[in-house]
């Protein structure tokens, strides 16, 4: 009940869709504010055998109280510069989540 009490869940059919540049190998996982259009995210996994996007995907849902199959990577998922598509969730919202700790 924690997690949900929080959740910034909207309506069903909400796809928040966020423009996202990567840092892999990073010392921890965080949001290192903007890069360009995009926010940054400094991922503490290596960029091999998928262990950045999983990381990214695991950060995602836990930051923003969505369960992980509501955050998918769409494009981008072999370069630093990513298309994130976040079910039940404003784009707005999930930046300003993201944004403000």
């Amino acid at each position: 009940m924690g997690v949900e009490a929080h959740s910034p869940r909207g309506p069903p059919g909400l796809i928040a869709s966020l423009t996202v540049h990567v840092v892999p190998r990073a010392r921890t996982t965080a949001v290192a504010g903007r890069h360009g259009d995009a926010i940054k995210i400094r991922l503490a996994a290596p960029p091999v055998d998928g262990a950045a996007n999983a990381e990214l995907v695991r950060f995602l849902t836990e930051r923003l109280g969505l369960p992980r199959g509501h955050v998918t990577i769409a494009a981008g998922h072999t370069g630093r510069r990513k298309t994130v598509k976040i079910e039940g969730v404003e784009t707005a919202a999930a930046l300003r989540i993201l944004e403000n700790p």
